[in-house]
């Protein structure tokens, strides 16, 4: 990001934030050399990483187990021409503890669409960034239509 490119910059603590607000992102993954985007509904563990819940026999669960891939999540007002995005990059891994597992079972996400047999992905917080858009403000002063 530039410098009054009219976007803002956020940190890691504040990424996490927003990110706890919103029920749904876009889980980024590469589908035969091409890059693939899911919409899923997802939660935050404590140390901000992101937890998934699917079917344990999923497309998903086999295109992300192992790979590195990027979780987005946004928010946009498009009247006042605001909003933020939030990426996280991170190694993806399903679940295998009996112990997390369970902990998981109480208080990871639920799925939107039960499944008999499920697991718990988790995307680890490696890199976290995110910006802010502010109504029509850059480096050039207001957008006369704000």
């Amino acid at each position: 990001m530039y410098r009054n490119d009219g976007f803002r910059e956020l940190d890691r603590q504040e990424c996490l934030r927003l990110l706890a607000k919103v029920p749904v992102g876009r889980v980024v993954h590469t589908r035969h050399a091409l890059p693939a985007v899911l919409p899923v509904n997802f939660a935050l563990d404590g140390d901000g990483a992101v937890l998934l819940r699917t079917s344990a026999d999923s497309e998903l669960v086999r295109a992300v187990e192992g790979a590195v891939v990027a979780f987005e999540a946004d928010e946009v007002d498009a009247v006042a021409r605001s909003g933020w995005s939030v990426v996280v990059t991170g190694a993806a891994a399903v679940v295998t503890d009996p112990a997390e597992r369970r902990r998981l079972a109480v208080s990871g996400p639920r799925s939107w669409v039960p499944w008999p047999r499920e697991v718990f992905v988790r995307i680890e917080p490696e890199l976290v960034t995110g910006r802010e858009l502010v109504g029509g403000r850059s480096m050039y002063g207001l957008d006369p239509l704000s």
